[in-house]
């Protein structure tokens, strides 16, 4: 009751406190040795993110040409990027600098990169089917190895430096082995079917080699034979090896011996044993596989030992995080959400976001950690979501014509638990009741709405517990709303009315109860994209594709006020400050800001490069997300209180200072007085304070002595204020001063390092000529008028005599 006392606190700004943003668009991706920091490659830039907090900064390329391949020195201190535009670059990756750049020598992009285990030498394998080996401490090409067919996808060096032996693969699906000493290609390993995809040394003498043959292969590299074929039955992306030391018993793995990870198109990890090639571990999934070329097919996988994980890359750009040991999920990051079509606070704290992108999946990220979930169930595009009062329930509704209902328990964990089938389209929006969680509206491009009564048993959290499928919906009601698309349903915070929104140009309103409809809203050129109810009145807001937002009384369906202010269609709506403001986002990726009493739009924010499919305010109204087709989420915190604060301080810092400065002129302290009127940035006061110090007796020398003890930026400021002074008559005689005083005592040289200096002199001359004339013609008058008086005084003078005669 207390909060609701209070009074309204109008927002005048938001500011952007965080940005969701892809940072992963294909390519390898990889981890520092210390496991603190991966770098994922995101078209012309490199992006390094914190594993724990997902953090990011990022190396931009001057080139504006994608990055094809990329490496990681073994000490962590060497990047190296290879882009279309053939050149290589070494960066300090941690400031953010390039420090060098060198041509590829390769006609072709390098794609792949592997350094040695000293970090000295570095192999770049090119489109060009070359393979060259550079120095780094000495900076030059050292070997250029010639003879492999197609592009150089795999190079990587024997472990063993004292062997200096460089392997590779290409398109003829061989191992080819380098001899550093001969430069020549001393063995190939032939035995795969399909391109290879990963390398991976056991000991000095074993290697494991996967590929899309479906198998994976362990070569003796003394004999150079393959020992043992292992069929992995899918596609193998990425063969790991598991360490000897460390207990992977939770993983099958039961005898001393080498043991492997394989990871590839079906999406799971596998383990195996090499010596009976058997399959000693699969990962348990929840999900119903599909064939090759899932969504969820992996790309790539490694180890990470100062973090005991495993790393896996999927299809859809989403890194996920694995214990070691138990192959347990630990963390996934989401590397590229697409287009983003809406997306709401989770949790009842507001310490999620759940996210509608451009897919069947729905992701739901943790703000703290940036872990996001990724929610299988829906088989076509998510259209729109919504969340129930307390944060824990939440609603999702797609394209595959259903709704589904999910639930997140105390750990942050989201599991579905109800489906609601019966629309005969798409299912474009819905809408949770307010008061309780016992019920939902949709609306369809059937044109109807239905809604749908959520059972006791999956609110009572008791019962949820023991649900392990979800519970299947029915509509209660069904309803033919409008004549065309709906776009948007809201439920009344009483929940006894339902608004929607239609592409027909009309907005209507229901009972929601048995569906009637109450009345009709008129008035929208274009087709309406949201309707939402104040919280406080008995308002309803709508927004349209004729760049308006309308008000509308809900008792007499009269329109109260229209807002115009956008250029574009308003896609969403939602009102802030408990009712009195309102904020919209368009078409155009901008944000407004609306004061309901006084019809005007207090701020425009520009965030988004395109729509705006996502607006949501947290329960606390002092953060806003947005979603939009550009594919960021972008976080905003109400800054208003900051704001007003630090112009009250800096008002306040201003009287004492105009305090000080009156002090100052009082007691004739001119220096001071000068050097705090150039600070407040006052040339009146600058003005007159020189008007002072020249009233003096010796005013222009006091002045002069002034002048020169202020400071070059104090100079420069004088500057540019006496050129003010000087288009005007009265104060000219200052500022001409003052420009004397510079000229005598400052050097030309000097004088021509000030900024702004030619266009000082450029405003000064002309005025300067035009004073001068003045006092030429004044000067001229003035010894006229001399002239006349000695002449009378002469004619006086001569009748005077002739008197006296």
């Amino acid at each position: 009751m207390e909060a609701a006392a209070s009074p309204v606190r109008f927002k005048s700004n938001y500011a952007v406190c965080r940005r969701i943003e892809p940072f992963y668009k294909g390519g390898r991706v990889q981890i520092s040795r210390d496991g603190k920091f991966m770098f994922c490659p995101c078209g012309t830039k490199l992006n390094v993110i914190d594993v724990d907090t997902g953090a990011l900064h990022s190396l931009q390329q001057d080139d504006e040409e994608d990055i094809s391949s990329f490496v990681l020195s073994p000490d962590d201190e060497s990047l190296v990027t290879g882009s279309r535009a053939l050149l290589l670059k070494q960066w300090n990756w941690r400031e953010n600098k390039c420090v060098r750049t060198w041509k590829a020598v390769h006609i072709a992009p390098v794609a792949s990169m592997a350094f040695d285990s000293t970090s000295t030498l570095l192999a770049t394998g090119g489109c060009d089917s070359t393979i060259k080996i550079w120095d780094m401490i000495k900076q030059y090409c050292t070997h250029n190895l010639k003879g492999s067919s197609g592009v150089v996808h795999l190079v990587e060096f024997h472990p063993d430096v004292s062997r200096l032996q460089l392997f590779s693969s290409s398109i003829d699906y061989k191992i080819r082995i380098w001899d550093l000493k001969s430069s020549k290609c001393v063995a190939t390993l032939d035995g795969h079917f399909s391109a290879v995809t990963s390398l991976a040394f056991a000991d000095g003498n074993t290697l494991v080699s996967s590929g899309r043959d479906k198998v994976c292969m362990v070569w003796d590299l003394k004999t150079r034979e393959s020992k043992r074929t292992v069929p992995v039955y899918e596609s193998v992306e990425a063969a790991v090896l598991l360490p000897e030391k460390g207990d992977f018993s939770q993983l099958g793995v039961k005898k001393q011996g080498l043991h492997f990870v394989t990871a590839g198109s079906k999406g799971i990890l596998k383990v195996w044993e090499v010596a009976t090639a058997a399959c000693v571990y699969t990962q348990p999934v929840p999900f119903e596989l599909k064939e090759e070329a899932s969504e969820r097919s992996v790309t790539q996988c490694m180890l990470v030992p100062a973090r005991n994980e495993i790393v896996t890359v999927s299809v859809e750009h989403n890194i996920v995080l694995y214990d070691a040991q138990t192959l347990q999920l630990r963390k996934q990051l989401a590397g590229y959400n697409d287009e983003v079509l809406d997306v709401k606070f989770l949790g009842p704290t507001d310490s999620h976001i759940v996210v509608a992108t451009n897919s069947p999946q729905l992701k739901v990220f943790e703000l703290a950690t940036s872990h996001c979930q990724i929610l299988y169930g829906h088989t076509e595009t998510i259209l729109a979501l919504d969340v129930f009062r307390k944060g824990l329930m939440f609603v999702s509704c797609a394209k595959d014509k259903s709704l589904r209902v999910w639930r997140m328990n105390k750990d942050g964990r989201v599991t579905c638990i109800a489906q609601g089938l019966g629309h005969a389209h798409g299912v474009a929006a819905v809408s949770c009741s307010r008061l309780k969680e016992n019920f939902i509206v949709t609306s369809s491009q059937d044109c109807t709405i239905k809604i749908w009564n959520i059972p006791e048993s999956l609110t009572s959290k008791a019962k949820a517990a023991l649900i392990s499928s979800p519970e299947i919906l029915h509509a209660k009601v069904t309803e033919r709303g409008h004549d065309k698309d709906i776009n948007s349903v809201a439920v009344s915070p009483n929940d006894k009315l339902i608004a929607t929104g239609s592409q027909d140009r009309l907005a209507k309103l229901w009972s929601c109860s048995d569906c009637s409809l109450l009345g009709v809203f008129t008035g929208h050129k274009r087709g309406i994209w949201c309707v939402q109810f104040s919280p406080m009145d008995q308002i309803l807001a709508t927004s349209s594709a004729d760049g308006t937002l309308k008000l509308w009384g809900i008792l007499d369906f009269s329109c109260l006020k229209t807002f115009e202010g956008h250029d574009a269609s308003v896609l969403k709506i939602i009102f802030v400050s408990r009712g009195t403001q309102l904020l919209s986002s368009g078409s155009d990726g901008l944000l407004k800001l609306w004061t309901i009493k006084t019809n005007e739009c207090v701020k425009t924010l520009d965030g988004h490069e395109d729509k705006i499919w996502g607006l949501h305010s947290n329960k606390q109204d002092d953060m806003v997300v947005t979603a939009s087709s550009d594919s960021c989420i972008t976080l905003w915190k109400d800054v208003t209180e900051i704001e007003e604060k630090e112009a009250q301080a800096k008002q306040e810092e201003q009287i004492m200072k105009e305090q000080e400065l009156s002090n100052l002129l009082h007691e004739k302290r001119y220096l001071k007085a000068l050097g705090l009127a150039i600070s407040l940035d006052r040339p009146h006061t600058v003005l007159m304070v020189v008007k002072a110090i020249l009233k003096e007796t010796d005013g222009k020398k006091h002045l002069e002595e002034n002048i020169i003890r202020l400071r070059k930026d104090q100079k420069e400021a004088v500057l540019t204020f006496l050129v003010t002074w000087n288009t005007n008559s009265r104060n000219c005689h200052e500022a001409q001063a003052v420009i004397e005083t510079l000229l005598k005592h400052e050097a030309p040289d000097s004088l021509l390092q000030y900024s702004g200096i030619k266009s000082a002199v450029e405003a000064l001359l002309p005025y300067t000529e035009r004073h001068f004339q003045r006092l030429s013609r004044l000067l001229q008058a003035s010894m006229f008028i001399d002239f006349m008086w000695q002449n009378m005084r002469l004619a006086d003078a001569a009748q005077q005599e002739d008197r006296t005669l």
